[in-house]
């Protein structure tokens, strides 16, 4: 990998974002107006407060699945990559250039939905506000990392969407959302407690009761932080120059 050639890559989608107010929207203002939904859900009662955290790692993480997959899948699919991979540029070049663009907007876009969801939605937070940001970054680069993944291996937008049931359903259903981890059945539990959405589920909702010491939240931030790199690595060896 060449630092140079992957910071062109992150230049260059971003460019070619700032150009798209609807995919801007989606990123940026969209995770806001579903915790603002949830919270509008619940006016007036003690809901919004118990589920609030886990909806901060939700809709970031669905977001960012969904469009950084479908962006990168769209490279491939009209040659872009391909006349790329003509010139000096790595599968690392390509992937980590994509997961620096939508690293830094998965940045703006936590700090967006984490202010909405505390100080307009009224979410309140026991823990340092900073530990919950810190949390939500991680989850929303999760989902930028996973959505690099699947594109790897989807051949069009639409088996992008197919991948979901996959990699990002189970983890909804299994994260703690309906129901606590311990309550699950035993299997169901296990399986949960490899799962990088519970890792930052269960942060949130720590930081949000202070109910654990910050050392308890940085493992689970590291451990999210292993699966981002895992996921990277993975599709920057399974990346393929074109679609068939």
């Amino acid at each position: 990998m060449n630092l140079v050639r992957t910071l062109a890559t992150t230049g260059r989608v971003l460019g070619q974002i700032r150009h798209d107010p609807r995919t801007i929207g989606l990123l940026l203002v969209v995770p806001s107006l579903l915790i603002g939904l949830v919270a509008w859900i619940f006016t007036d009662t003690d809901v919004f407060t118990t589920i609030g955290p886990a909806m901060i790692a939700l809709f970031p993480f669905i977001v960012m699945f969904l469009v950084t997959s479908i962006a990168t899948l769209r490279e491939r699919r009209s040659g872009t990559l391909e006349r790329l991979f003509s010139m000096p540029m790595g599968k690392g070049d390509f992937i980590l250039g994509y997961a620096l663009a939508f690293g830094l907007l998965a940045v703006f876009q936590t700090a967006i939905a984490v202010s909405y969801a505390v100080f307009v939605c009224g979410l309140e937070i026991e823990g340092s506000i900073w530990l919950l940001f810190a949390v939500a970054v991680a989850d929303a680069l999760l989902g930028t990392a996973l959505g690099l993944l699947a594109s790897a291996f989807a051949r069009t937008e639409f088996q992008v969407v197919q991948f979901m049931p996959l990699l990002v359903f189970p983890q909804i259903l299994l994260g703690g959302i309906f129901i606590p981890r311990d309550q699950l059945p035993e299997g169901l539990e296990a399986i949960s407690d490899w799962l990088p959405l519970s890792y930052a589920i269960d942060a949130l909702t720590a930081v949000a009761a202070d109910s654990e010491d910050a050392a308890w939240i940085w493992a689970r931030i590291l451990a999210i932080g292993a699966w981002i790199v895992g996921s990277i690595v993975v599709g920057s060896i399974t990346l393929r120059r074109r679609t068939p």
